[in-house]
């Protein structure tokens, strides 16, 4: 086995009871320890600069997701009927709304949240999902772009500063989720649309400035992006291989299938799966779970280069969940309470 060597445990800021789990945004140089409550967005910079910030929240946080700026001075929640753009002050910054993600047919262009608050279909509703570029110059949101039945989903790119909309490309996709993966060059993306198990696609998106150019491939949800960015990981929706990307033009370059990889789980019945998420911490090494669900969930070193296991992470103390990814050098995991966030890195690394 390989050692893990804990980095840090931060305590979540808010109270699990009212808001999600802690999560890591990173970005080259920057990490960001973010949690969504009910009322408020709470941010905490995990390399030690400046105070923690908190913002309120335009709606609940079943009513959608939420991007921050990598400077943590812009939050920008992902509603059912908009993109809205909030300072830590709570001052709108600018707000642009599309289409409706409730399942009803819905023609209203609401408002505001409290027009539709006490409605289920609206409580109940899919949810699209934006993220910050790199550099933080470019918003990238998945959205559906009308109102009523003719609906179509669009991945737009947009000036963080006033919501202009750089470019648009209608996405295909008829998705209940989504889930945005920064690139260290800020003109790429990766988003997964989740769509159900046979069809939820990712997507591999290059702006030049000019056009957005998409790749498309089915059946794949996305995990993580190298530190240098030259390659990307996926798994497909049965979670039967780990493919690895070329990032520049998405080519599939190598595959690992789970049962030829893992031995079987001693108390699983059920065949070897790869996680829907998981690290990608160093340039010759992804850090890959099975089991997440599991009271003892097991995780593996996977060398990019060969597609081979180099075996599995061993913990000072037992993890819950998958590895997720925390940026250059660096995993985490949540605790299964959720009230505190382990930073990990091997332990062979300064």
């Amino acid at each position: 086995m390989t050692v893990a060597r804990l980095v840090t445990t931060v305590a979540a800021p808010l109270n699990p009871a009212s808001a999600d789990s802690p999560q890591v945004l990173h970005w080259p140089g920057r990490r960001l320890l973010v949690q969504r409550g009910d009322t408020e967005l709470a941010v905490r910079d995990l390399g030690g600069e400046g105070p923690e910030v908190h913002f309120p929240a335009p709606w609940p946080r079943g009513y959608g997701s939420v991007a921050v700026a990598p400077a943590s001075d812009v939050a920008v929640f992902a509603g059912v009927h908009a993109l809205r753009a909030v300072d830590s002050a709570g001052a709108v910054r600018w707000e642009l709304r599309h289409g409706c993600w409730s399942a009803a047919e819905c023609t209203e262009a609401h408002a505001s949240f409290s027009e539709y608050a006490d409605d289920y279909h609206h409580g109940h509703a899919d949810s699209g999902s934006a993220a910050f570029s790199s550099d933080g110059k470019l918003l990238w949101a998945h959205v559906r772009n009308r109102a009523g039945s003719d609906v179509e989903e669009e991945w737009l790119i947009l000036d963080p500063v006033d919501g202009t909309v750089l470019t648009r490309v209608g996405t295909m996709t008829v998705g209940s989720a989504s889930y945005h993966f920064p690139h260290p060059n800020p003109a790429y993306m990766g988003l997964t649309v989740v769509e159900g198990e046979e069809n939820s696609p990712v997507l591999w998106g290059h702006w030049d400035g000019t056009k957005l150019n998409v790749q498309r491939f089915v059946e794949e949800v996305f995990l993580a992006v190298s530190p240098s960015g030259e390659h990307f990981l996926t798994t497909d929706t049965g979670q039967w291989s780990l493919y690895l990307h070329r990032a520049k033009d998405g080519m599939e370059l190598r595959s690992l299938d789970a049962e030829e990889a893992v031995p079987p789980h001693p108390s699983e019945d059920d065949r070897v799966r790869w996680d829907y998420e998981a690290a990608f911490p160093y340039d010759d090494t992804a850090v890959v779970g099975t089991e997440y669900h599991a009271a003892v969930p097991r995780h593996w070193l996977v060398d990019p280069h060969t597609m081979a296991v180099r075996g599995r992470i061993a913990y000072p103390f037992p993890v819950a969940g998958s590895p997720r990814s925390a940026g250059q050098a660096a995993w985490y995991t949540v605790s299964k309470d959720q009230t505190a966030l382990h930073l990990w890195q091997l332990a062979d690394e300064d």
